[in-house]
């Protein structure tokens, strides 16, 4: 679509693609405002939807939302304009987070795969076993290459870097465990018939081997833990980092996590996300690889073949769209 008028339900699809991006406990933080005078889509961060205890310092929000801006930007370049992207543009108020402006028409400079628009729709996490086919190697350096692209680094470590990145994921479970108000905070989140938060379903079973922590909403209550079942032996697990931590840092790590998931949702590898080392300020500097240098780790992916898994909902556009705005903007070429 190349029209130069932008109407409701073209905005509307905007924003719904721009929220099918991952959020840390599906808080789904991000708000967006159309501003016509400048023919852009304001992008801010909610913070009433981030996790005071687990997130106090919003580095978690701001790439959530970082997602949500490439998916946005996807989503734009397929209707036509050319997406024109200012991160943090006003220091005087730092809820907003970007902007994206609708130029146009979409030029032949920076092209993306023509399929992760689809991507979009059908990518969401899997907390389920894997299969232990292995992930060509061509289609991990492609996705490597999506996350470099954004201004961050995907790196796979060999198997026993893998196998320390996730004793130390499994080491932040047990800090979670015994702290009592960040299992409050996770057990909060977990909303059945909610259009945010994780439903029960999609929380998948245990790794009976042990391999593979997978994040224990329940803060290991007994009784509480679906089924064990045996995962994969040996896990694709990507480490997600930038060179810097800044703010405008965060928001990249997002935008670089988004276009790898999505470069992955088209060849048909399952993903899920493990925060919960990244969480804790010291674990989260043991995840670094001292090979490679004093870069800072934003998330870790865990990539392979196997089940799709329920979808965490999404709230509707209207939820997220400043009402302010109004429903219809003349974007300027």
């Amino acid at each position: 679509m190349t029209a130069s008028v932008l109407d409701a339900q073209t905005l509307e699809t905007l924003i719904s693609a721009a929220v099918a991006a991952p959020s840390l406990h599906n808080t789904q933080p991000w708000r967006f405002r159309l501003d016509p005078d400048s023919a852009s889509i304001e992008v801010r961060a909610a913070a009433e939807h981030g996790l005071r205890i687990a997130d106090p310092l919003g580095r978690g929000l701001h790439v959530s939302v970082g997602a949500a801006v490439f998916n946005l930007r996807v989503a734009v370049a397929r209707f036509g304009w050319e997406p024109v992207v200012r991160l943090l543009p006003r220091p005087t108020d730092p809820a907003l987070v970007a902007t994206v402006r609708l130029a146009g028409p979409h030029s032949s400079g920076r092209r993306l795969r023509p399929d992760l628009y689809d991507a979009i729709w059908r990518r969401h996490s899997s907390r389920f076993p894997f299969s232990n086919r292995p992930v060509p190697p061509q289609v991990l350096a492609e996705i490597c290459e999506a996350a470099a692209t954004e201004g961050a680094r995907l790196a796979f470590p060999d198997p026993p870097e893998a196998t320390r990145v996730l004793h130390l994921t499994a080491e932040a479970e047990r800090y979670n465990a015994v702290d009592r108000h960040r299992s409050q905070e996770s057990r909060a989140w977990v909303r059945d018939g909610s259009r945010d938060g994780v439903p029960g379903a999609a929380l998948g079973p245990y790794d009976a081997a042990g391999l593979i922590p997978v994040r224990d909403f329940v803060g290991l209550r007994p009784g509480t833990r679906p089924t064990s079942v045996l995962f994969e032996r040996r896990p694709v697990i990507g480490v997600l980092a930038t060179a810097h931590d800044t703010r405008a840092d965060w928001v990249r790590a997002g935008q670089g996590l988004q276009h790898a998931l999505l470069v992955a949702t088209a060849h048909q590898v399952r993903t899920s996300l493990f925060s919960q080392a990244v969480e804790w300020p010291d674990l989260r500097w043991a995840l670094r690889d001292p090979r490679a240098g004093r870069e800072h780790v934003q998330m870790l992916i865990r990539f392979g073949y196997g089940p799709e898994g329920p979808a965490t909902p999404r709230r509707p556009a209207r939820d997220v769209l400043d009402a302010a705005t109004g429903a219809t903007g003349r974007p300027r070429a």
